[in-house]
């Protein structure tokens, strides 16, 4: 068993040796891959990052979307309201329905004044 811990550093030593070879590739594999990422310049950069604009155009779906649902439930629970005037059971339980996910939805509206 000692002989085996003597002859990794050995190897690591000796420049011929394949084991450190091996040991020395696989060590600088990483800084490699990073020189490499560095030469390729802002392709590097701009895959791993978001800009502010990407950013801004993903809030802005996300606001459409969230006010397209709120106006598709302000849209049911008006006709459901409608319904459940005229007695009828399950269009109140549907309209309660709509307006609780509404009320769950408008906080994280944005309000914009015009």
């Amino acid at each position: 068993m000692p002989q085996r811990l003597l002859f990794i550093p050995l190897c690591l030593v000796l420049g011929g040796c394949g084991v450190a070879g091996a040991a020395v590739d696989l060590a600088s594999a990483p800084v490699r891959g990073t020189t490499r990422a560095l030469e390729a310049g802002s392709t590097v950069v701009d895959v791993m990052t978001t800009s502010q604009s990407e950013q801004d155009q993903k809030r802005g779906r996300e606001i459409r979307k969230r006010e397209e649902r709120l106006g598709a439930l302000d849209r049911e629970y008006r006709k459901h309201s409608e319904k459940c005037r005229r007695g009828d059971d399950d269009s109140c339980d549907k309209a309660n329905a709509a307006y609780a996910e509404m009320r769950a939805l408008m906080p994280s509206a944005p309000y914009e004044a015009n």
